[in-house]
């Protein structure tokens, strides 16, 4: 990355701001396969943004910050000693030794670092100390180390405590330069190589210090260390070499960090070195972000995809059972029972006949008889428990196709497998509207425009009955109601009221299943499943960013 003039440092920053609210906004909160390490990988974006990317790109003349990292007993805080020629940071034999991450610099970049926004999360700590914690930071400064670089010491990369481990790479993220420190007896250990790879990932610079190397298999040791690095496309970086020495009062014999003090001091006094060293490894961090941030979108995609998966369960579930209450309102079925007994009994007793009678000018329609209440509640009752059974129905198997999904749909489907309790309350609601509505599609569109309207009197809701079952009882069904209904209001009109009465009852019903799903995108939103926008939010934050690079 070349120094960039205002308008285009200006983009970039834009651009990694929106990066980092996108990063920001992502919700893992199904636990699928991958989603944990998914979570910790946002949590490693947005710690490097805010504590390294962000900072640096405003201020890219700051000293380089160069962290020290290595594995358990390699010699890091030693080695940190030794340059600074001051013990700043805690050795030993004890493991682990370095708690609190320790920054030591020149007194003239002291204050950059005690007020800057490079690992801005830590609090600033004049000294170490066992009360310290993983959330700060000791910085201290000493003229021995040469203004412009600056050392950090790190807990071990493969340290027992999980909080140091970490720590460790939140610090490498933070770094414009690495020092990998390991020993003569454990470069080829596994905790080494995965450090290297990380930082071949992130397209780091990076110098490795070979340390407590025998004299006499020195060549030996350094040969086939060199090989195994240029193996691994690592042979042209820079490589310190220390022997096997006493340790005294926590430091190395001046002589062997010779060759790294010299390293820095060039480091210092050679600007463009420096500015190059800090360009490369934050333009191989922004390199990362085209791999790890559509990592992110995959997974956040198959949290998506889960959600749609639930979520077309539920449609499925709901839409079967608006299909039975279609069939069953077409085939007669709604006509038993307690429905049945009164329309018989409503058309044997002579109420139906009382309900069509001729009417004398000036004479008020009779009001209506109790059997007709009767059978208008029965109707309703009727209609509500059809309704409750296909609710019933289709919640159970909501469930059952959570369960069956995965551990994670039984989870989000505990106590969603009966409709909720005001379900009957609101289908009589329901019903008790859509007859009212019945009865005025009746009156309106019916036998106001035949001319037998003049010649008959009849009792408004008793017709609207009457035209129920006429449209209940099907194609095969009883034949008194579809004569009544074909003589009073013709066939067509008889055809054409009840496809207006069936949407009608129909939509109310799919409103209340509406209702009732609504139960399970909540359980799913509760869970925070992102939807579809948010990925696509994510991918063209990161086009913006190569955009503005």
């Amino acid at each position: 990355m070349e120094e960039l003039p205002q308008e285009a440092a200006e983009a970039l920053m834009s651009a990694l701001g929106a990066l980092r609210e996108s990063i920001a906004d992502l919700r893992f909160g199904l636990d699928l396969p991958g989603s944990a390490e998914a979570r910790q990988a946002q949590a490693d974006l947005l710690a490097q943004l805010e504590n390294y990317v962000l900072p640096r790109v405003r201020t890219r003349t700051a000293p380089a910050l160069i962290v020290v990292a290595g594995s358990t007993g390699a010699g890091k805080s030693t080695l940190v000693n030794s340059l600074a020629e001051k013990n700043v940071s805690r050795t030993g034999v004890r493991r682990p030794t370095t708690g609190t991450p320790v920054l030591v610099c020149h007194p003239e970049d002291h204050e950059w670092f005690a007020k800057g926004e490079l690992l801005g999360g830590l609090r600033r700590l004049d000294q170490p100390s066992r009360e310290a914690g993983m959330d700060g930071l000791v910085i201290v400064s000493t003229e021995k180390l040469p203004q412009g670089v600056a050392l950090l010491d790190t807990p071990d990369i493969d340290s027992v405590v999980e909080e140091h481990h970490e720590i460790a790479h939140r610090m490498l993220d933070a770094a414009d330069l690495w020092i990998f420190v390991t020993t003569a007896a454990r470069y080829a250990d596994a905790p080494a190589w995965s450090l290297l790879r990380l930082a071949k990932e992130r397209g780091a610079r990076l110098a490795i210090v070979l340390s407590r190397v025998q004299e006499r298999s020195a060549d030996v040791v350094l040969k086939h260390f060199v090989r195994m690095l240029t193996e691994y496309g690592l042979g042209d970086i820079d490589r310190f070499v220390i022997h096997e020495a006493k340790v005294t009062d926590g430091r190395l014999p001046d002589a062997e960090v010779t060759d790294l003090r010299l390293w820095l001091a060039e480091l210092s006094v050679d600007e463009a070195r420096r500015a190059q060293a800090v360009r490369e490894t934050l333009n191989g961090v922004l390199n990362s972000f085209r791999t790890r941030v559509p990592a992110l979108a995959k997974q956040l995609e198959a949290q998506v995809a889960f959600r749609a998966e639930l979520r077309a369960d539920v449609e499925a579930a709901f839409l079967s059972a608006l299909s039975e209450i279609d069939k069953a309102s077409r085939n007669g079925s709604l006509l038993h029972g307690e429905v049945l007994a009164r329309w018989q009994e409503f058309a044997g007793s002579g109420d139906l006949v009382r309900s069509l009678q001729l009417r004398k000018r000036g004479r008020a329609a009779k009001q209506a008889p109790e059997r007709v209440l009767a059978f208008k509640a029965a109707i309703r009752t009727g209609l509500e428990a059809v309704i409750v059974a296909a609710a019933n129905r289709a919640c159970e198997e909501v469930v059952a196709r959570w369960r069956h999904r995965s551990e994670l749909g039984a989870k989000l489907g505990e106590d969603l497998d009966r409709p909720s309790d005001d379900l009957v309350r609101q289908a009589g609601r329901a019903i008790a509207s859509w007859q009212e509505h019945l009865g005025e599609l009746v009156r309106t569109e019916g036998v106001a425009k035949r001319s037998v309207s003049k010649l008959v009197s009849f009792d408004p809701e008793s017709l609207a009955l009457i035209f129920m079952v006429a449209m209940f009882s099907g194609g095969s069904g009883e034949g008194v109601p579809h004569r009544l209904v074909n003589a009073l209001l013709g066939a067509e009109s008889l055809r054409g009221i009840g496809a207006k009465a069936l949407s009608d009852l129909r939509a109310r019903i799919g409103m209340l299943f509406d209702e009732e799903a609504m139960r399970y995108v909540q359980a799913l939103d509760s869970a925070g499943i992102p939807d579809e926008s948010v990925a696509t939010r994510l991918y063209q934050a990161t086009y913006n960013l190569e955009v503005a690079r």
